[in-house]
Parts: structure tokens; sequence; C-alpha cells
């Protein structure tokens, strides 16, 4: 697979998506298929850096935010930090797997944050061993130079990386057409803390359209559930809906209640 040797937009948030330029080897210039209407590098850190600067409920910390199409290819990777050592370096990869994991497991009627398969996939659970149904590619993850990561030429951009992710932080995109189109992920901090920016991040983006969710509250309908009790004396707890994700903060829980509504 040739690796894309650069990839550049110069729209705002609020222009069209889709009316965006990249540059690939050959030096041919324009959008290719499979990234068409989805944000650019410019796109996904600016709006990721907004949503990072907001209080989230974790530890204040810098992200990695990655963007893959409904084939699970990834489109864009950004950081907000100064440069890439200013996140955790793992990350970039959990963010990636988030994303492949919210578009993996999102229907064009149903929307599923990764936050609301943690319950489902725990032992006993209607979905346990999922994490396991879709292997992350190595030599996608960490092929090429590492001083590219975050890049707009990325070594990820163009492949499939995989795997999957069942802690806040993954959401579908869905355009104004109610169309979905692909995932977004973010990591960096708790995963609470990152579902309230992945959250914020998509808002920015306006690709959240979502149709339906299984949170119980239509203008959150792929929301973080914060419905797990635990039993005395046991660490695993019960999710009274099936789709609940462990507290990490009260502050979290809280921000995750005034996220803003769907569009």
């Amino acid at each position: 697979m040739n690796k894309i040797q650069s990839f550049s937009l110069a729209l705002g948030l609020a222009a069209s998506l889709s009316a965006s330029a990249q540059q690939f080897p050959g030096g041919a210039s324009s959008v290719p298929p499979e990234c068409k209407g989805l944000p650019t590098h410019a796109q996904l850190q600016m709006a990721l850096s907004a949503a990072r600067a907001q209080t989230n409920g974790g530890f204040n910390l810098d992200m990695w935010g990655v963007v893959v199409n409904r084939d699970g290819v990834v489109c864009a990777v950004a950081f907000t930090g100064v440069n890439r050592g200013s996140q955790w370096p793992g990350s970039r990869n959990i963010a990636a797997q988030k994303a492949n994991t919210a578009n993996a497991f999102s229907l064009p009627q149903l929307a599923l944050s990764t936050a609301n398969l943690y319950t489902a996939t725990q032992p006993g659970g209607s979905l346990f061993g999922l994490q396991a149904s879709n292997p992350v590619d190595p030599f996608v993850s960490y092929r090429g130079d590492p001083a590219e990561y975050g890049q707009v030429d990325d070594p990820m951009i163009g492949g499939h990386v995989g795997g999957v992710d069942v802690f806040g932080g993954g959401l579908g995109l869905y355009n104004s057409q109610g169309v979905l189109v692909g995932g977004l992920g973010v990591s960096g901090d708790s995963s609470c803390a990152d579902h309230n920016i992945s959250w914020r991040t998509r808002h920015n983006l306006s690709l959240d359209y979502v149709p339906a969710g299984v949170s119980g509250d239509a203008a959150h309908p792929d929301n973080i559930v914060y419905d797990i009790t635990n039993a005395p004396g046991l660490q695993i707890g019960v999710s009274a809906s099936g789709w609940g994700h462990p507290v990490c903060s009260a502050a979290a829980e809280t921000i995750a209640g005034e996220l803003p509504p769907i569009e």
C-alpha cells in the first residue's frame, strides 16, 4: 500500500468538508474518494484542540485524535500538544482503535459509542470476546517515521488499523444528511474525559447528526451511560441498561450530562 506523502487543506470548520483538496504521490491534487466529506488534518486538529481546552473532568492532558472513513481507512491523525511527545505515545494507536470501533459497530440507523460497549464486552456480557474480533494491524500502527506521527502525512493514513476498544472516546460520524461517514477516536486522558472531548470534537466538526442510540436520551443518543452498580466486595458491577461505563470522576459524569445536544 502506497504511503500518502502529503495531506493539506485550507477550509475552516464552517466550510463544506467536501470542497477540499489534498496532494498525494505523483503530484496529483484531488480528494481521494475514500476520504471525501471527512475532516482534514487541519480541521481535526482545530476541533480537537478547542474541545481539549474545555474542562472535561479528567487530568487536563493533551490528546490524540484519529478519523477513519466508513471502510475503516485512516483519513486524519492529529494531536493537541506542542509535539508528539506532549501526549501519551500509546494513545495514538488507542485513538485509531476507538475510531475503528465506533465506525465498525455503528449503523446508519443506530450509533454505538465505544463507551456503550464496555459492559457488554465484560465476562458474562452479551458481547464478551468482541475485543478479539478485529485485531490491530501492527504494520499500519507502527510503520513509517515517528517524526511524522500526528502530521498531515502520518504513516497510518490510508491504512486499515483495525482494533476494538471499549473505553470512552470513540464516536460515529454522521453528516448533515444523516449519513454515517466514519468514526472519530480520541485518547490521552481518562476514558471518561476522552468521551467528553470526543463528543465536543464531533460537535465542532458538525458531524453529530446522530439518528438514534442506546443511552435513553434523545438529545444525546450515543452518550456515555453511567448506570453501573457495584455489588459489595466486587469490582465488576452491573449496568442497569447493559450499556454502562465506569465512572472516572464525578466531574466527568456531570459534564457528560451537559454536553451539546446532537444536531
